[in-house]
Parts: C-alpha cells; structure tokens; sequence
C-alpha cells in the first residue's frame, strides 16, 4: 500500500434516534442516525412509526380526502342512475315524438323538379 494516500480509519460512535449508542470504525467520525437495529421494526417485531416531519400524518391526511373524494363520486353516479319505470316512460315518449315527426314530414323526391311544380300550378288555375 501506498503512504499517505489512504484516509485514516479511526473508531467511531453511532448514536441512534432512540438513544442506542453503538461502537464501530469508519472514515467519517461519530454519525447520527434515526433509527437503528434495536428500533427498527424488522428486528424488533413491533409497528412503531418514525415521524420526524410529519410525513405518517400527512400521508394518512392525503388517503382519508382520497377516500371521501372516492365516495363523493359513488354517491354522484348512483342518484344519476334512473329507475326502469323511468325508463320505460321516457321510451314512451321518445317513440310517440318520433310517429308525430313521421306524420309531420314530407317526402321530397329528387326526381320532383319545378317543372312539376309549375305544372301543378297551372292545374290549379284551370
């Protein structure tokens, strides 16, 4: 190994959010650290949330508005559906407008030109 090119590996302490103070070496010193091995819910087995900008509430604050934005819309989609008696009226309805508008329309052929229509006139001046 070269001198004089290696940083120096010199023991340092570690000192967790929980109090749990562990010795190792390292290059960079005395470290502090939030959770360790002894706090950490993987080792230890409890649900224990580390909170340290009010992220958990934050996050719970953003799922309860989803939640109450999701029920708002299934609210609004279920008063928009219509009740087959409803329903059934409003075909009704729909199928009497379209036999008036049969009655009410004329058929024009293509085929009828003013010709025909001057003639017709003329019958009616006679």
């Amino acid at each position: 190994m070269k001198k004089d090119i290696h940083p120096e590996y010199k023991t340092a302490k570690i000192t967790c959010g929980c109090g749990n103070v562990l010795e190792t070496k390292n290059t960079a010193g005395d470290l502090n650290v939030e959770i360790c091995s002894a706090c950490h819910p993987f080792f230890t087995g409890k649900q224990k949330l580390v909170d340290t900008a009010g992220r958990v509430d934050k996050f719970k604050a953003r799922m309860e508005t989803a939640e109450k934005i999701k029920n708002s819309k299934v609210k609004i989609k279920k008063s928009e559906i219509a009740k087959p008696s409803e329903v059934k009226k409003l075909d009704e309805q729909i199928e009497e407008i379209k036999e008036e508008l049969k009655e009410e329309t004329v058929d024009i052929k293509p085929e009828e030109t003013k010709k025909e229509k001057v003639q017709d006139e003329t019958t009616d001046e006679k």
